[in-house]
């Protein structure tokens, strides 16, 4: 296996998890905007790789394995800590909802890869938007600056939710008629 620059930025990405929760547990004031930074430097890298990939038409089996399951730790990661600090139904109900949806989605799409239709549960805008509030809600939570801030990553991550059933509930429709003929 031949790895490329989009690929070790990936590896990169997975290796800053432990770095961000370490981070997040560091008693001292600067460690929530240090925790939020590497977040934030990690989902900067998830874009670059996937840029550079297409770019330079690096594209790998490997990478195209390894990407989703690193976006997918980086942002449950996040959402664990963010409950645990919040310790809320407010923000855990949302947090959970994400995650699940996450595991629903991945193994819907492994099964109709599995089947062969892999193209009809694609990546959708709806998903691309709620990525993006979920970004904006996880950045916020875990720097905490103020309560302004809190607050509006608090809204976004009740619109990443919202997002997070609307795009499940396309995806499933996508696949429904091979859900229910199998």
């Amino acid at each position: 296996m031949q790895f490329n620059i989009p690929t070790w930025l990936t590896l990169l990405r997975v290796a800053l998890i432990p770095f961000f929760v370490l981070a997040f547990y560091l008693p001292f004031s600067w460690a929530p905007v240090v925790c939020a930074s590497l977040f934030v430097y990690a989902a900067v890298t998830d874009w670059f790789d996937g840029f550079l990939a297409r770019r330079w038409k690096q594209t790998t089996r490997f990478g195209a394995f390894l990407d989703p399951v690193a976006d997918k730790v980086l942002v449950a990661v996040a959402l664990v800590l963010v409950i645990e600090h919040y310790h809320s139904w407010w923000i855990s109900l949302p947090a959970a909802t994400m995650i699940a949806r996450e595991i629903i989605i991945s193994a819907l799409r492994e099964w109709m890869a599995e089947i062969g239709k892999r193209s009809s549960v694609a990546v959708s805008w709806i998903g691309k938007v709620k990525t993006m509030a979920q970004m904006v809600a996880l950045v916020g939570l875990l720097w905490r600056p103020d309560p302004w801030v809190e607050i509006a990553a608090v809204g976004a991550l009740y619109i990443a939710a919202v997002l997070t059933f609307w795009s499940m509930f396309n995806y499933l429709k996508a696949a429904r008629h091979d859900l229910l003929e199998h």
